[in-house]
């Protein structure tokens, strides 16, 4: 991911920088594994258990924020083509 702001992206009030987030270590609360993550928002590769966004040391990045977001207007996706008729 790049920390570059890039022109088309930026929103006018998102001028700072985001912060580079930090990896945290924790026990999963399910099963005990040691699991690591970004800003205490944990997933265990183990059993599955994910603890809630809300619970993160940091708030999420709005959408705006986000340097790698596509642009706006995003494309069709391309239609595949029909199947062949089925023999009668």
């Amino acid at each position: 991911m790049t920390r570059w702001p890039h022109e088309s992206h930026a929103a006018p009030e998102s001028t700072a920088p985001l912060l580079a987030p930090e990896i945290t270590e924790a026990e999963c609360r399910r099963c005990g594994t040691l699991i690591a993550g970004l800003d205490g928002r944990y997933a265990c590769g183990v059993c599955g258990w994910v603890n809630d966004h809300s619970e993160g040391h940091r708030r999420l990045p709005r959408a705006d924020e986000d340097p790698d977001r596509p642009p706006r207007g995003r494309k069709q996706p391309r239609r595949l083509p029909a199947p062949p008729p089925e023999p009668a």
